[in-house]
């Protein structure tokens, strides 16, 4: 097996163990906001915490893109 190969996967993992940390992160951010709809730091916090969703979410579908091509060449 590739080295590459490997570290994709192991990229791949802890970016959704990360997505999860964030999504748990912005749900508990709009909870907040339901009693406290214009708290500017919350507001704040929340658009950091979906940039850093974006970004993950792209690193997971750049992953996940590697490894099928990977998966491809070798299984033919």
């Amino acid at each position: 097996m590739s080295d590459n190969y490997t570290l994709y996967k192991s990229q791949n993992k802890k970016a959704k163990e990360t997505l999860d940390i964030l999504e748990k992160d912005r749900a508990e951010i709009n909870f907040k906001l339901q009693s406290n709809p214009s708290n500017a730091i919350l507001h704040k916090e929340l658009r950091e915490v979906n940039m850093y969703i974006r970004i993950t979410e792209n690193e997971i579908e750049h992953t996940e893109f590697r490894i099928k091509e990977y998966e491809s060449k070798h299984n033919s």
